[in-house]
């Protein structure tokens, strides 16, 4: 673990140049990895340690999509795919990527089959940050660690594809063995993370949703559709609109912000657009700040996780998730956007 200078604040972070591959699979060799749940992270991760040289299984329900989708994706029923009370039984370290509202009813399952000595691995803190709401309590014999990549399972396993690495953060909630910190990195390396940087499961999981419903997804979608709407009420076209809004900052800024950051970008667009932008960032921020001051509250008093929970346990949850989800893929904006990403030209090979 190296200590590294991010603006100005020293943080812990293990990069693969002092924990490499090769340490990853020694520390592992005698693990068998159980990879619970094949939704979101499920693929990604378990595709990854299975290239990366790791004994891994995967556990799911038979008969569910995910599970054809996990022999589609070559694994084995009887020898690499199993369902979840046996490959809970088998694996030494279960990786718990069930969703939040699964985890907490396959937790019965689980938590029979946490023998001494054990690791019990999340990709978000929700359960054990929220256990007093979620019941996930695990004994006291065994290490509770996180690895949170810091994208979708699809981004993870894309950019491992390509041979690149997606940033994740790590966590030790328990360690019973004293092996804790090892198993974390070497899992954390295997599943494909550029760099990995220490966190806590409550710091990781109020951090996530306060993103997920700020700018990752909820904020994002809201200043989308008001910018979208104010140009449309001027008479703009669907088209102009759109690309203005979103197909300009989706396809050519955000590269430029990857590259090299917002300072950068802003360094290499047109005088016009940089004096625009330094006069109004800040009116922005201002405007916002109260709204993402109340949503972290809401995250912190656990609101949002209660909201969460009685929302997925609902027999209807599903059908009403479609409904919503239906109703903003139909708005004009992401029909005018469906036909944009139509029209883009195919890179010449």
């Amino acid at each position: 673990m190296a200590k590294m200078n991010f603006g100005g604040v020293e943080e812990n972070v293990v990069t693969r140049s002092e924990f490499p591959l090769e340490k990853a699979r020694e520390v592992l060799k005698n693990e068998t990895i159980a990879v619970l749940g094949y939704g979101v992270q499920g693929p990604g991760q378990s595709l990854n340690l299975k290239d990366n040289g790791f004994n891994v299984i995967v556990g799911q329900r038979k008969g569910s999509k995910s599970w054809d989708k996990a022999v589609e994706d070559g694994w084995v029923p009887g020898e690499t795919l199993f369902d979840i009370d046996e490959a809970c039984e088998k694996g030494t370290i279960i990786e718990y990527l069930l969703s939040d509202a699964g985890q907490i009813s396959v937790w019965p399952t689980v938590k029979k089959h946490l023998t001494a000595g054990k690791a019990l691995y999340f990709s978000h803190g929700f359960g054990i940050t929220y256990n007093d709401k979620t019941g996930i309590v695990p004994p006291a014999d065994v290490d509770v660690i996180l690895v949170a990549p810091k994208g979708s399972g699809t981004s993870l396993r894309r950019l491992f594809l390509q041979g690149k690495g997606i940033n994740s953060s790590y966590a030790i909630y328990q360690d019973a063995t004293g092996k804790a910190y090892e198993r974390v990195i070497a899992l954390g390396v295997g599943v494909g993370s550029g760099y990995l940087f220490e966190t806590t499961f409550k710091r990781e999981v109020y951090s996530d949703l306060t993103g997920e419903r700020g700018t990752l997804m909820g904020a994002i979608q809201g200043i989308f559709a008001a910018q979208y709407q104010v140009l449309r009420e001027n008479g703009h076209t669907p088209s102009e609109a759109f690309n203005e809004t979103v197909e300009e900052l989706s396809q050519s800024l955000m590269p430029l912000i990857a590259e090299n950051g917002m300072d950068w970008m802003y360094a290499n667009c047109s005088t016009t657009a940089q004096r625009g932008a330094l006069d109004w960032w800040k009116k922005f921020r201002d405007a916002t700040l109260p709204v993402f001051k109340d949503l972290y509250e809401s995250v912190k008093t656990g609101n949002e996780a209660q909201i969460s929970i009685d929302s997925n346990s609902k027999p209807d949850y599903r059908e009403k998730l479609n409904a919503e989800l239906k109703e903003l893929h139909d708005s004009e904006i992401w029909r005018t956007g469906e036909t944009v990403r139509a029209l883009r030209p195919e890179r010449s090979r």
